[in-house]
């Protein structure tokens, strides 16, 4: 196959996963895979449709990227969320699209491409509940030292913000036998650190098994040869048991570090976000967390500007904000999006008024992110090393306590060369609001 394909993944890591499968297919099959569109007979787009500035960002790198049609590309497929949301909208409007495949159809993408390179407008969306495909190769894009691995997909939890339900389908879990075996693919060929995504990892195994079973599925994970650290994300705090803090707290290789996303601590938007918790169990679950892991690094995201949201409601979210003292946050003004239920509640907030709160709230984490960081100069820590700065033998990594790309960095000064993937002893010298410096701890290196 002479053809030569590019993929531009948007979105979340979820998503990157589609992308990963869809360029290991093609290249099992012979295309030719290039990271310069301008080099592409196809490209494919995949979209993120969760929110309206993605869209917005979806809708944009679509018409960009159709420009190239003027040139050498021939074909330009658009998958993922926005495909699957408005796959009739984008056929009609776009007519430098070719195809569509929503999140149920990319595991087709050899089909898709043969009928659009056939001239055929190609539309393969709606099979949203299927079952994992466990077979499936997956070319990664990530470096070489990390990787995601998808443990399930859809979302059951039905939350009033959130449209997830619709473009991703029902809750399914992949088999542990598949999950730990793409372990060990991936650790056989360099990987340190495994990322776990899902919709919330916390519900893993319910839908196969009868029971959550994410504690199990990180016992396996554990035992994996040349994994080092193995991150969790994407936790809700319903279903984080004390079996599941317990097997964290024991595991080596498991991080002490949790992306549990709260969106709120007020008990009447909790209940009309149709979150199934309360701020005193989420204050009773946090401190549990901290008395097994005093190390634990907690990244959480909150929604301001919900629908009846009060200024008391604010405040309160503020104040527990200030109490709970989280390690990583972040903020999303409330979205609008057709066809949840939250886009049909009354009080709606004035834009003006999310972004005052959302400020607010972010200015008061920039505050704790750096006492927290403060208190760390002087401390040992392990330090990933990402990238090599060119300057003085400085270079850049990652703590246990940070995940790629969404948390801090650490900036380090070594006498001896590093490379990326090395996995060395730092200790912190200097702080900033998110990022920390430090020098490499040569009779402490791994």
């Amino acid at each position: 196959m002479n053809l030569t394909v590019y993929v531009e993944s948007l979105g979340c890591s979820k998503n990157l996963i589609d992308a990963e499968i869809m360029l290991g297919i093609l290249n099992k099959y012979g295309y030719k895979l290039t990271s310069n569109k301008k080099n592409a007979d196809a490209i494919i787009v995949n979209t993120c449709g969760f929110i309206e500035s993605a869209k917005e960002e979806s809708i944009n790198k679509i018409i960009e990227i159709g420009l190239l049609k003027q040139d050498r590309l021939k074909v330009l497929i658009v998958s993922g969320c926005l495909g699957e949301r408005y796959h009739k909208e984008l056929i009609e409007e776009l007519p430098e699209v070719d195809a569509v495949v929503g999140t149920g159809g990319y595991d087709a993408i050899l089909d898709v491409i043969h009928e659009a390179l056939q001239g055929n407008r190609v539309v393969q969306v709606g099979n949203i509940d299927k079952a994992f495909n466990e077979d499936l190769p997956r070319f990664q894009t990530t470096p070489s030292y990390t990787s995601y691995i998808k443990i399930s997909d859809g979302c059951d939890n039905f939350c009033t913000y959130c449209i997830i339900p619709k473009l991703r389908g029902k809750y399914r879990s992949r088999k542990m036998e598949s999950i730990v075996k793409e372990a060990k693919e991936l650790a056989s060929r360099g990987v340190k650190e495994v990322i776990l995504i899902a919709q919330d990892t916390a519900r893993y195994g319910i839908d196969l098994y009868d029971q959550y079973m994410l504690p199990q599925l990180l016992k396996e994970l554990n035992a994996v040869e040349g994994l080092e650290w193995i991150r969790l994300l994407y936790a809700y705090p319903e279903m984080i048991s004390d079996e599941l803090i317990q097997t964290m707290a024991t595991l080596e290789k498991v991080c002490h570090y949790l992306d549990m996303p709260i969106q709120h601590c007020s008990n009447e938007v909790l209940k009309r976000m149709n979150r199934r918790t309360t701020k005193d169990a989420l204050e009773t679950l946090i401190n549990k967390l901290r008395n097994n892991m005093p190390d634990i690094s907690l990244r959480t995201s909150l929604i301001v500007g919900f629908p009846g949201e009060t200024e008391e409601n604010f405040q309160e979210l503020k104040k527990f904000v200030e109490d709970m003292k989280f390690d990583k946050l972040g903020v999303f003004e409330y979205s609008v999006e057709e066809g949840t239920p939250a886009a049909k509640l009354a009080d709606q907030i004035e834009e003006s008024i999310k972004v005052e709160r959302r400020n607010e709230i972010m200015e008061l984490q920039q505050q704790i992110s750096l006492g927290k960081n403060q208190e760390k100069i002087g401390g040992v820590v392990k330090v990933l090393i990402e990238e090599d700065l060119d300057q003085d033998r400085e270079y850049m990594g990652r703590t246990e306590g940070d995940a790629p790309e969404i948390d801090g960095l650490v900036y380090v000064q070594s006498n001896t060369t590093l490379k990326e993937g090395d996995l060395i002893t730092v200790r912190i010298t200097g702080a900033l609001e998110y990022d920390l410096m430090g020098e490499k701890v040569d009779e402490f290196s791994k």
